[in-house]
């Protein structure tokens, strides 16, 4: 594998570098010195960032995109081979990294890596361990999964030997990382279009864990099954968090206010604390044990890290407050599997309201097939489903699904369930049927969030 002499600037081009997390390794690379070009099909506010920052951002994937002066070619888990770019940088003989292996190589150059790994709950939960170490002026880098308002985006280039990252389960990317501290927040069924099945899934998370070093620390959720098989065998530290006695940080009493957000009794080795959350539900209150886990790990004072963590108010697509019109709330949030579904829901049930409307964008039809019942009594929480048509992003429909499969689901189950193809038509049922004091949520992993953007006029 091609290895990065960071002493020794070279031109790196990103195929595909208005990806969330590739935009980010791209400004790290460009602020270390390096050259930075690459592409992208469309444009994008990341990719008007990184030209605002003298980064050429080639708009479309073609062959002349690759030139002999390239010295690296970054490609990720959505580029294939038939790529103009690949079949041109393969001709020249320019040596190649997944994203996952360049993140991997710069992790090396921190004394302090994180990384955050879970079905569930990886934004979230790197954002808060983020607001914590900024709070603390630690001068951390960070490479978030979605927008952290008080960095103005996802990427941070601090000074110092933190390095915060999301790690990724998907294609096995997280095996190629050097974390020192690892953070485990769940294991469930997910990229059945990659994994065989939960026994593969696990199997990837033990091969994470096993990447850490004798003198490094797991934080892990108590609630995993078989927890041992995971676990046992690790020469590491271990720590664990959840809501039975036994785990290592553990929540009782807990509490809500009329916005679902949560305050808990928190104990832990250094004593019984209250936390008080500004995000909703049950899932950030193990997210926040992680989060506080990892902080004292990091030797911050847990009482400062309570007081850190109240202070955040989540990020981008994570039950994000929209807006108002006509009294009737619009939320948007990214859930996009069964069970980030049903904590959404269940979260909103806590919120002041008269009746739930959730419109829903499936996201990918390998995904949608794997769980459709399960969508399907998840998304039975609501009293309203709005269903959008499956977001193919990666895929292409070769399995014959549609989102009108999962509505004669939810039919089947009694629930309120309406499919449209258009998002004018969601639009427009969803202003002619919400009514003051109704909740309204954009959910899904694609460009769903246009509905409520656009039924608030933003």
């Amino acid at each position: 594998m091609f290895q990065i002499d960071f002493n020794k600037p070279i031109h790196v081009f990103f195929c595909g570098i208005g990806g969330i997390s590739m935009s980010g390794l791209a400004e790290i690379l460009h602020s270390r010195g390096f050259k930075v070009s690459g592409s992208d099909m469309k444009a994008s506010s990341l990719t008007a960032a990184l030209e605002n920052k003298g980064i050429k951002v080639y708009i479309g994937q073609r062959t002349t995109n690759i030139t002999p002066d390239i010295d690296l070619y970054v490609y990720t888990a959505a580029i294939h081979k038939d790529n103009p770019e690949w079949i041109e940088m393969t001709r020249l003989g320019i040596p190649s990294l997944s994203r996952a292996e360049l993140l991997g190589e710069i992790m090396k150059n921190f004394d302090l890596p994180i990384a955050i790994s879970g079905t569930h709950g990886k934004t979230t939960t790197t954002s808060m361990i983020s607001e914590i170490l900024l709070g603390c002026d630690l001068d951390p880098t960070l490479s978030v999964g979605g927008m952290l308002k008080s960095i103005g985006g996802n990427i941070r280039i601090g000074h110092s030997k933190y390095f915060v990252t999301e790690a990724c389960e998907y294609t096995n990317s997280f095996l190629s990382f050097f974390p020192r501290i690892a953070l485990i927040l769940n294991i469930e069924e997910d990229h059945m279009d990659f994994f065989k099945d939960i026994d593969d899934i696990r199997h990837s998370f033990l091969r994470f864990a096993s990447l850490l070093p004798m003198d490094g620390a797991l934080v892990i959720n108590g609630e995993i099954d078989d927890l041992e098989e995971i676990t046992g065998d690790l020469p590491c530290n271990i720590y664990t968090f959840g809501f039975n006695d036994s785990d290592t940080f553990h929540a009782t009493d807990i509490s809500y206010d009329d916005h679902s957000n949560a305050t808990y009794t928190l104990h832990c080795p250094d004593g019984t604390y209250t936390v008080t959350l500004a995000v909703p539900g049950r899932h950030n209150v193990a997210n926040s044990m992680a989060a506080l886990c990892c902080a004292t790990l990091c030797d911050i004072p847990i009482s400062k890290a309570i007081k850190l963590i109240g202070d955040f108010h989540g990020t981008d697509r994570r039950f994000e407050y929209k807006g108002s019109v006509g009294e009737v709330t619009v939320i948007d949030d990214y859930a996009h599997h069964p069970t980030e579904i049903a904590s959404t829901l269940n979260s909103a049930r806590n919120f002041k309201h008269n009746r739930l409307f959730v419109v829903f964008q499936p996201h990918t039809y390998t995904r949608t097939k794997a769980f459709l019942d399960d969508f399907a009594k998840s998304l039975s929480i609501a009293d309203v489903i709005i269903l959008a048509d499956i977001y193919a992003a990666r895929e292409k429909n070769t399995i014959g699904i549609s989102s009108r499969d999962l509505q004669a689901r939810l039919l089947e189950m009694g629930s309120e369930c309406y499919y449209f193809p258009s998002f004018d038509e969601i639009e427009n049922f969803c202003l002619e049927k919400c009514s003051s004091g109704d909740l309204l949520i954009t959910m899904g992993a694609g460009d769903i969030v246009k509905v409520g953007e656009s039924i608030l006029g933003l």
